[in-house]
């Protein structure tokens, strides 16, 4: 029988040897658990790592202690079923404490206080990409709560995490992140994500206003699609999960993700994990904040809240996105360097060794090339065993259907989300979030829509149009590779 995830009265099934906390085992060690997520090509759910952190306590009302008094800011957005995503530049916000919170979600009438304009029955609330080091400012003791140490990545806890609290109905618009991998530990209330491979971007139609570093947007409500407006959308391969309390969900680089509250009140704590990519992505990702930022504000100098999120404060102007380019380029480059002379070093004092691997090297780089939905460890002639069990249970395809072309809310049945029994029941440098690829001729993505609600002229391009032709994730690779070799020559 499969472990309940964070139950602390039965001894959890062990994969190797795990570490011992009492009577429960932990089902992978630390370098196990990084094994596999810097080999997994598809989201997973680990089960059973997190039973004994301090911070699976953390509920809305035992942080409502810890942070008594102090003012936090809400994203406020309605409970609606259009077609169009509620981004956050159309959201709007307040500043409450958590018993204020607390208090609007038990519907308790209020006639004052900062959720007064709000109509529990008909918006949502959602304190997101809350970072520890400001909300615990002076409580630095609570980062040790979050261990993320048990996944192999040592000293690493709430001090590169994010806190998320929200309502029921509060979400995230579908989009991706430049940097890094994603670990999502849900400690109150359930969470339903919903996520689509990197393969599938061009049927998500990315588009970078509202623009904000490091994140992806997709036009598309995808639990609602406009599917007139977005014919493409019906290719794209829909993976459903809900997220239930004490498990970890793993999401990797560049997978799409809506997220949504399926519970009066949420808590969760999430880290970026860095990655090896995310070098060549600060290039694309200063490309893109240098020619968005140029083009808009030429556009309207005065109105910059109406395509720049608001999670965005540093300074738009030319010369500061300029130094921020040089900068990333640099950076790329002192990294090209710095591998070169490991890459040197490990030639002198090895040859024979790194000789004898070769082959091995040769085999898994083919491995991870191919990519796919399946794990595969080791080298391409002897596959591994899969690591996937009642621990570690794959995020699969969605069987649902997809909205038919009139639209209608798209609600799953549960048949795909992982259940409490852990198995199927049918954005780095502390910032913000921080290889997408077209898969064949089915990736020709139709002309692609405005932002607007009201179907464009076929005649007049916006500067928005522009943008998404100019900042597409594929073009600015392209650009940032140029770059990168123009002044690389050298080495």
């Amino acid at each position: 029988m499969a472990a309940t995830p964070g139950a602390t009265t039965e001894k959890a099934p062990a994969a190797g040897a795990g570490e011992v906390e009492g009577e429960h085992v932990k089902p992978f060690t630390p370098e196990k658990a990084k094994e596999i997520i810097m080999s997994l090509q598809q989201p997973a759910v680990f089960c059973n790592m997190a039973f004994d952190w301090p911070a699976q306590h953390w509920t809305v009302s035992h942080l409502s202690e810890v942070l008594r008094g102090k003012q936090i800011r809400f994203r406020m957005g309605m409970k609606r079923t259009d077609t169009g995503p509620q981004f956050e530049t159309t959201c709007g916000y307040v500043e409450a404490t958590l018993e204020d919170f607390l208090t609007w979600t038990c519907d308790q009438p209020t006639m004052s206080g900062p959720f007064r304009d709000y109509d529990h029955s008909k918006f949502w609330a959602y304190a997101d990409y809350k970072y520890f080091v400001s909300l615990f400012d002076d409580k630095a003791d609570i980062f040790q709560d979050v261990i993320w140490s048990d996944f192999g990545f040592p000293g690493r806890n709430g001090r590169e995490s994010t806190l998320w609290i929200g309502s029921m109905g509060a979400h995230t618009p579908c989009h991706l992140d430049s940097y890094g991998c994603n670990l999502v530990f849900q400690v109150q209330g359930r969470k339903r994500w919903h996520l689509f491979p990197p393969e599938d971007t061009p049927f998500l139609y990315p588009t970078r206003i509202p623009y904000e570093e490091s994140s992806i947007f997709s036009k598309i409500n995808v639990v609602n699609p406009d599917l007139k407006r977005f014919p493409q959308f019906c290719k794209a391969r829909r993976h459903m999960v809900t997220l239930n309390p004490g498990q970890v969900l793993f999401v990797p680089r560049h997978w799409w993700h809506y997220v949504e509250s399926t519970d009066p009140v949420t808590v969760s704590i999430n880290s970026w994990i860095e990655l090896e990519e995310d070098h060549q992505a600060r290039v694309e990702e200063a490309i893109t904040r240098m020619i968005v930022c140029a083009l808009k504000t030429a556009e309207d100098p005065h109105n910059t809240g109406a395509w720049l999120n608001p999670t965005e404060v540093e300074e738009t102007s030319h010369e500061v996105n300029c130094r921020y380019l040089n900068r990333a380029v640099a950076a790329l480059l002192d990294h090209y360097r710095t591998s070169k002379v490991a890459e040197i070093q490990a030639l002198r004092t090895g040859r024979e060794g790194v000789k004898k691997e070769g082959s091995d090297v040769h085999d898994r780089t083919e491995v991870e090339q191919t990519g796919g939905q399946d794990l595969v460890f080791g080298t391409g002639k002897q596959e591994a065993a899969s690591p996937f069990g009642p621990d570690l249970v794959p995020v699969i395809l969605s069987s649902e259907e997809l909205p038919s072309e009139r639209g209608g809310r798209f609600e799953g049945d549960g048949k795909d989300f992982v259940g409490k029994d852990g198995e199927h029941s049918g954005k780095l440098h502390c910032t913000k979030r921080q290889r997408m690829m077209s898969k064949s001729e089915d990736a020709i993505v139709e002309p692609i829509a405005s932002n607007s609600s009201t179907a464009p002229s076929q005649t007049f391009i916006s500067t928005d149009d522009l943008l998404d032709c100019l900042v597409n994730p594929q073009v600015t690779r392209i650009v940032a590779q140029l770059l990168i070799q123009g002044r690389s020559l050298w080495f």
